[in-house]
């Protein structure tokens, strides 16, 4: 089962200015697309799962199959419900764009992808870049102490 998990995604690549067509070469298709009134796209929503490296399948299957013959498949009973619960992170995120379809703004959606972008946004989830640093930049300016 190890082996047969999901491949990871290149989760970095979900950052603002990266052209719609990087975001469908790593993500795939959206489940669902809006367009503009001038046929641009408008956002998708992505709905994927973000599963693990290869190296890291081929560890987990090694140490499965090591752990089944000491135990003489005893292991088994532990190894299948935690393979089964381990099938990697249900990811879904509403990726709005301007009119270039360049990434504008990145919504998770998903309870997995707010804790992604909590951990990378350094405690701000749900928020983009641009906006992340607006919020910034405005509690620099309401908590400076005066001069």
């Amino acid at each position: 089962m190890a082996a047969n998990q999901p491949d990871g995604k290149e989760m970095s690549m979900i950052i603002e200015g990266q052209p719609r067509s990087v975001m469908l070469g790593e993500f795939g298709q959206p489940v669902s697309t809006v367009k503009r009134a001038d046929g641009s796209v408008e956002y998708d929503v992505f709905s994927f799962v973000d599963g693990y490296s290869g190296g890291a399948k081929a560890g987990r299957a090694l140490f499965h199959g090591v752990a089944d013959v000491f135990t003489c498949g005893l292991w088994e009973v532990v190894g299948t419900p935690v393979e089964s619960v381990a099938d990697g992170n249900k990811m879904s995120y509403k990726i709005l764009y301007n009119e270039h379809e360049e990434v504008q703004t990145i919504i998770p959606l998903s309870k997995d992808a707010q804790k992604y972008e909590k951990k990378r946004n350094n405690g701000l989830a749900g928020i983009s870049n641009t906006s992340q640093s607006s919020i910034q930049k405005t509690a620099e300016s309401k908590y400076r102490s005066p001069k």
